[in-house]
């Protein structure tokens, strides 16, 4: 019988060295993961509390994959992601307030509540849309590449997704072409060692998912995803290497959701001891102790800064909660551009 546990054994015991960043940088890649993590408390919240409609699919556990590689990016830069996406168009610089407001279904939400959960979308911060068809946005990314590539913007295009997704049609043809047009693009996978209840080894042959760069001559590089300074180092190598025109990478950055796959899944599928031996490297704790450790902060700023962040979440909440639903007229309003 095939082994489907997954531990994170294999990953080094502690994020890498602070020391080459800034003062402040450490504490500002914390607050981006705090930001993400309450902001997925507060939305479970809210719909056990039967204020949001639908599903929604929470990201926690998964924050240093987005803030990392989004804080290599720049303005202009195009990103896409998966249903799974808030943290990412959060990453990105959408405003909490107003995506809030658009998982509530609110008229002040980003997409004036039309999208919901599954198709958050930013555009004005580079967010150019949540998927939730598996894989759908990958051919959106390299149209987004190839677009700059002929305006001559020196903007690159990033896509997040799912470990499963690269077992569909579209992962292949969207790196295919990638690779063949060299454009400016990056390809994240976000493996968290499931697809939807499946586990990796059940539905995949491979288990280092970076290997599949090969068949398409560009490079591919794994990471551990529960690290943020190294995602972001990673990434950012990857970015300037999509903006000096050599070409699209892909990136492996293995983590962990620690939810279910969906508000109404309990994971009880995962084998006992699996989500334990993950949250020990919950990604927001090891930067935390490695802020300790190097003396970027001490236990009480920490606590300090997480707080601040908690009220900050909560407040955007609020405002969401009280602003006022669409006029129903609008309902035919931004369907087609």
């Amino acid at each position: 019988m095939t082994d489907t546990s997954t531990t994170p054994s294999d990953h080094a015991a502690e994020p890498r060295t602070l020391a080459a960043g800034p003062p402040g940088d450490a504490a500002d890649l914390l607050r981006d993961m705090l930001r993400i993590r309450f902001f997925e408390d507060e939305t479970q919240d809210l719909f056990t509390r039967g204020l949001m409609r639908g599903s929604t699919h929470l990201c926690q556990g998964q924050e240093a994959v987005s803030v990392g590689v989004c804080r290599a990016l720049r303005h202009g830069d195009a990103m896409t992601c998966t249903y799974r996406g808030h943290g990412a168009v959060l990453a990105m610089g959408a405003p909490l307030d107003r995506a809030f407001g658009e998982l509530l279904g609110k008229a002040e939400g980003l997409c004036r509540g039309k999208g919901g959960s599954m198709h958050l979308t930013d555009v004005s911060v580079g967010a150019y849309g949540s998927n939730a068809i598996v894989g759908a946005h990958l051919p959106i990314t390299v149209g987004h590449a190839l677009a700059a590539r002929h305006r001559g913007t020196g903007a690159v295009a990033v896509a997040f997704f799912g470990d499963g997704a690269t077992n569909i049609g579209a992962f292949h043809e969207s790196l295919n072409l990638a690779a063949i047009w060299r454009l400016p693009a990056v390809f994240v996978i976000e493996n968290n060692q499931y697809g939807e209840y499946s586990p990796l080894a059940a539905t995949t042959p491979i288990t280092r998912l970076a290997d599949r760069a090969a068949s398409y001559g560009m490079p591919g590089v794994h990471v551990d995803g529960n690290d943020v300074v190294a995602v972001r180092a990673v990434a950012g190598e990857a970015v300037e290497r999509a903006r000096a025109g050599d070409g699209p990478t892909l990136i492996e950055a293995e983590t962990y959701r620690q939810s279910g796959h969906s508000r109404s899944d309990p994971g009880t599928y995962r084998p006992p001891g699996e989500l334990e031996s993950w949250l020990r490297r919950d990604p927001i704790t090891l930067l935390q102790d490695a802020m300790v450790a190097a003396g970027r902060a001490s236990s009480e700023e920490l606590s300090a800064l997480r707080e601040e962040v908690r009220q900050e979440v909560a407040e955007a909440a609020r405002r969401a909660i009280a602003w006022p639903a669409p006029d129903p007229r609008t309902r035919f309003e931004d369907i087609y551009a």
